[in-house]
């Protein structure tokens, strides 16, 4: 296995199972021809899965089905992304149940992004993917849009000590600052629900 080849699977490796990617995910690596005769070469012997034309994952194992699991349709969200150069959020149900606010799995994986509104079948799967205003989609970090957006799906009222500190564990300090940021804009109880997250509220 040549050098670029090497580099190409242990980024793959590294990204771990469930990793969804593209062609242009390895550009700073090898050329495009090398980047696609080894993903061509990993397709044939199973350690890759085809998604759709130049989308691929590293699938999971499923040990109760033994058998490759379901692709992981937030990294194939944000493998897309980063194929078209869109910025994306986690919206409603969504947004809640990867920030572990709900244990449902929602029905439908939608996303607010500055790209074009668009609907994506992955298998029996479908992504969607609503365009949105920038004051939406342009914020400092991807997990302050996700919690401002999963805010506002769980409402004012169910926003308690439980949610929130959830929401606390989950964030970085520097997050934390952005979601501050992020929040100034969303509604008042938003933007105080940020405050307390970032524990800034008694100031």
């Amino acid at each position: 296995m040549t050098s670029d080849k090497a580099q190409i699977l242990a980024r793959i490796r590294r990204w771990g199972g469930g990793a969804a990617f593209t062609p242009m995910d390895f550009l700073d690596l090898a050329s495009r021809g090398t980047v696609d005769m080894t993903l061509g070469a990993l397709l044939s012997d199973g350690t890759i899965r085809r998604l759709s034309r130049g989308l691929y994952d590293y699938p999971r194992q499923s040990a109760l089905l033994d058998a490759p699991a379901s692709p992981d349709l937030d990294a194939v969200a944000r493998a897309l992304a980063r194929r078209y150069r869109w910025n994306i959020i986690p919206q409603g149900a969504l947004a809640a149940h990867l920030l572990g606010l709900s244990t449902q799995v929602p029905a439908r994986s939608v996303y607010i992004s500055d790209g074009p509104t668009r609907t994506i079948k992955i298998g029996r799967q479908t992504i969607h993917f609503k365009n949105a205003r920038p004051k939406e989609t342009g914020v400092a970090s991807v997990r302050s849009g996700t919690v401002i957006q999963a805010l506002r799906h769980v409402g004012r009222r169910a926003v308690d000590e439980r949610v929130l500190g959830k929401l606390r564990r989950c964030l970085t300090a520097n997050q934390k600052l952005d979601l501050v940021r992020d929040a100034h804009q969303s509604a008042d109880w938003i933007y105080r629900a940020a405050l307390d997250i970032a524990g800034e509220s008694g100031q």
